[in-house]
């Protein structure tokens, strides 16, 4: 049996969440964007850094966020 492993993606740095552009169920790739953040004026894409399919959002837009606060969770 096959075990299920989850990754976090996280933020890099205090920032609003602007757009949440996957959800539950969505595949993803890497390099695919997956949310998009602003900070200091500057729109910042989030990326996905390893292949998986949307487990859990935990963000929404409108959201502060915090260095290293979990935004979404991937299975792998």
């Amino acid at each position: 049996m096959v075990r299920e492993q989850r990754v976090d993606i996280v933020a890099e740095m205090v920032a609003n969440v602007l757009e949440v552009l996957v959800g539950p169920g969505d595949a993803v790739a890497v390099g695919d964007e997956v949310a998009l953040m602003e900070s200091m004026k500057m729109e910042i894409p989030v990326v996905a850094e390893t292949a998986g399919t949307v487990q859990a959002v935990k963000v929404a837009p409108g959201d502060v966020v915090q260095e290293g606060d979990v935004l979404l969770t991937l299975a792998v």
